[in-house]
């Protein structure tokens, strides 16, 4: 596995219980408590739960109803979500602190590449507990972290010790790592396809190490290449600062199920204004208007439209948005609606790079 490419450090920062801690941290009467933000106990969707929330089995994207069922003392919170961006701003002040190169995937976690940092400290274990430190002592929240040489083991590390934890993964132990790693743990692996690996013998990374890649890709199709690389430690996407945006969203779940089109339609309108705003704010636009369904009974269905033009303008998605409930009879009364925008002006073509090993440079300090 040698080559000239080099070993980076990686940190994942990820904030434990982010939402749910930033209520308990605001209102102290809530600490202890197991409580979800978003949803209630007769609609909705929580959005995140405390730990004291997740004994009881209640997790994120759950229904209100079964969480409520599961923890019967729960207590829903509304979210705030101008509340968390400003939480959010103040951990990223901190990232930026110790490295230019931080790459955020939400408001609460972050790639970090310290392999050249502002503190000219070549321990990258000992970042992450310094950053660790300092957002519980500036912020009151507390994170957890992955370290190692590529963005996936590190996500996949910042998991091992949560809550207020951190793992590193030393080079010369990404292999023996991946190998003893459950399937279910591979970022990237859904419920669905961890099923399906089970049925193809696949319960760890080392039953994965031994499919070949065309073996993998006749069965995963594309995602297959990438689970033949990423099982040997190769993983060669950068840190990148500056993410493009793929598509940008807004979605509504309402308190009563909607079945008359009318008022369908005044509610995307809103939504449609929404995503414009939104557009406008990052000063982007898209050619794919996506309208999302879910249904009283959950089934999911989305139709699409590609047009031959960008669009931001609120009446322009609207109209294809009409267009899109329309083309279609409704199969049931409607519990959420949801308009995404697509195919924007900030993608640029590329060639793809060459997958190449990794060097396992066993004196590299982290």
């Amino acid at each position: 596995m040698e080559s000239n490419f080099p070993i980076r450090k990686i940190i994942h920062v990820d904030m434990d219980a982010f939402y749910a801690s930033v209520e308990q941290m605001d209102f102290p009467e809530l600490k202890g408590k197991a409580i979800a933000v978003g949803g209630s106990e007769k609609r909705g969707v929580v959005s995140a739960a405390s730990y004291e929330a997740r004994t009881f089995g209640v997790k994120s994207a759950m229904s209100g109803i079964q969480a409520k069922r599961s923890c019967p003392e729960l207590i829903f919170v509304k979210p705030r979500f101008d509340r968390y961006k400003e939480i959010s701003k103040q951990i990223r002040k901190i990232f930026f602190d110790y490295t230019d190169l931080v790459e955020p995937l939400s408001l609460d976690e972050a790639y970090l590449d310290v392999t050249t940092n502002k503190k000219g400290n070549p321990s990258a274990s000992l970042i992450a507990e310094e950053i660790r430190s300092r957002i519980l002592k500036e912020v009151g929240l507390t994170a957890s972290a992955g370290i190692s040489i590529n963005k996936f083991i590190a996500k996949v590390a910042s998991d091992y010790n949560k809550p207020n934890g951190q793992k590193t993964v030393n080079p010369e132990d990404v292999l023996p790592f991946l190998e003893d790693l459950d399937i279910r743990k591979f970022y990237g692996v859904g419920k669905v396809t961890a099923e399906k690996m089970y049925q193809l013998g696949i319960y760890t990374g080392k039953d994965l190490k031994l499919k070949s890649i065309d073996y993998l890709e006749s069965h995963f199709g594309k995602s297959g290449s990438y689970y033949y690389h990423v099982v040997r430690g190769i993983h060669n996407s950068e840190v990148k600062p500056n993410r493009i945006r793929k598509s940008l969203a807004a979605e509504r779940t309402f308190s009563e199920n909607l079945s008359s089109e009318i008022f369908m339609l005044e509610k995307l309108k809103h939504i449609s204004e929404e995503v414009s705003k939104r557009l406008k704010t990052n000063k982007v636009a898209g050619k794919t208007v996506t309208l999302k369904i879910k249904y009283s009974d959950f089934t999911l269905q989305t139709r699409s439209k590609s047009l031959h033009y960008f669009i931001s303008d609120a009446d322009l998605i609207m109209d294809t948005v009409k267009s899109l409930l329309i083309q279609e009879e409704l199969t049931n009364s409607v519990r959420l609606l949801g308009i995404s925008i697509s195919n924007l002006n900030t993608e640029k073509p590329g060639k793809k790079s060459e997958d190449k090993s990794i060097s396992m440079q066993l004196q590299f300090r982290f």
